[in-house]
């Protein structure tokens, strides 16, 4: 038995779902006005996303360790919530704001990689 999350998109539905996410501080709070606690918006997410499709990625990577890997995951919340960060600092960072997020994000990861391995 194979667990997955999302429907393939062939098999996702052929009419749009639109979703609603609000923002408080710069953290979700709610889809469709409806305030969710983080686990329950991120369970909300993976169902909407899961059902039509979104957040299915295979690819290889460049493991910490120094070896390639290919992964298949499933994050249709987590894609979701990536698109909707994305918009929102689209329209509220200036350029050398979104320039700096850019270059320190994959050391932010690195470092919390490291520390969560050793």
């Amino acid at each position: 038995y194979v667990f997955s999350r999302t429907v393939s998109p062939e098999a996702a539905p052929d009419v749009a779902t639109e979703i609603e996410i609000q923002f408080y501080h710069g953290d979700p709070v709610a889809i469709n006005g409806k305030a969710l606690s983080p686990a329950d918006l991120l369970t909300e997410l993976n169902r909407l996303g899961g059902m039509n499709g979104i957040g299915r990625l295979d690819l290889v990577e460049n493991r910490f360790v120094g070896m390639k890997s290919r992964g298949i995951y499933e994050t249709p919340g987590g894609t979701i919530l990536l698109e909707a960060r994305r918009a929102i600092e689209s329209i509220t960072l200036d350029r050398g704001a979104a320039h700096l997020k850019d270059e320190l994000m994959p050391r932010y990861a690195e470092l919390v990689w490291v520390s969560g391995v050793s």
